[in-house]
């Protein structure tokens, strides 16, 4: 084990540096743009991935609280002129909260049970995109208008898409460093006992409660997170971007690309948005990238539990047992 973290996190420093300075040289302003898309995609995958590694519990909302986040962010981009780093760092912990809120009822569910709860509170959240729409810069709380010249501001030093795809890379690194301390400290302890049996883990003193609704809000503080920063790639967002269905696919791309590990979540946001923009510029329909998915996913359940990830890290692990 200390040889495969030792190789993944070289490569991990290795592929971010190749990120940050080589690929922006080497690629199109669309592909950048792609790549942003699929970094912030990641970085709410590796929160799915967490809940379901650490706690066995499965959560489908992510996508709606990625919308969360784009919404606080959009609100308080209008409406103060914090500076946009402490913009996403609010959005993220306020989704953080509400994501726990939402966790509560459900703290007592497992399995099936819980997916279908967590399906429900996005399905809310989606009647709430629907109804009010993302703000656009209009007047009034929701400051939503049939049209508005304001735009979305982003960090002085990376108002370009390239800068900006560089800004992204560093909170997905900073977002998989969070979650990787959490797993060698208390609480991945706490976790790891509250998995194997919450009766056990409540016997020697720890408190199930508190530590399952600390991995929900660091899920929600993830997608919060990412939802503020897709606000600020795109400009606007839309409600039709986070329906509920698109929870399912996110959580089982998680599945498919490895849930133990931060490259399983890299794979997953590729999966999620590079793919379908790969066919498209094709001229492939994006249903095809859905059978993919299908593929993939029963394959990950039947012969690779550790998902994609697990299968690279085991070519890294043999290739360093050769040398």
């Amino acid at each position: 084990m200390g040889r495969i973290f030792s190789y993944a996190t070289l490569t991990g420093l290795g592929l971010l540096i190749l990120a940050l300075i080589a690929l922006p040289l080497m690629l199109g302003a669309l592909w950048i743009k792609v790549l942003t898309s699929a970094a912030i995609f990641a970085l709410a995958a590796a929160g799915v991935a967490l809940v379901y590694a650490q706690l066995g519990l499965i959560n489908l909302a992510q996508i709606a609280l990625i919308g969360v986040g784009g919404w606080i962010a959009l609100r308080l981009n209008y409406a103060t002129d914090l500076p946009v780093t402490l913009l996403v760092l609010i959005a993220g912990t306020l989704t953080g909260v509400i994501g726990a809120i939402f966790a509560l009822p459900a703290l007592r569910m497992r399995g099936l049970y819980l997916a279908l709860v967590t399906l429900m509170v996005a399905a809310l959240f989606q009647i709430f995109f629907n109804a009010f729409q993302f703000p656009n810069g209009g007047e009034g709380f929701w400051g939503v208008a049939q049209k508005s010249a304001s735009e979305v501001r982003r960090p002085g030093f990376a108002e370009s898409d390239v800068g900006y795809y560089r800004y992204t890379l560093i909170f997905m690194a900073i977002g998989f460093g969070v979650i990787g301390l959490h797993k060698i400290t208390a609480p991945g302890r706490a976790w790891a006992m509250i998995r194997q049996s919450e009766a056990n883990a409540m016997a020697t003193g720890v408190n199930v409660t508190l530590y399952k609704l600390w991995a929900f809000a660091l899920s929600g503080l993830l997608a919060g997170t990412a939802g503020a920063l897709l606000a600020g790639a795109l400009g606007q967002l839309d409600a039709r971007s986070f329906l509920a269905g698109e929870g399912i696919l996110l959580f089982a791309l998680a599945v498919v690309g490895g849930v133990f590990s931060w490259v399983g979540a890299i794979v997953a946001g590729l999966l999620y948005k590079l793919l379908p923009a790969l066919f498209n510029d094709l001229g492939l329909s994006a249903d095809v990238a859905m059978i993919i998915f299908g593929a993939a996913l029963m394959h990950a359940i039947m012969t690779a539990p550790q998902g994609i990830a697990g299968q690279i890290l085991g070519a890294f692990n043999r290739g360093g047992s050769d040398d």
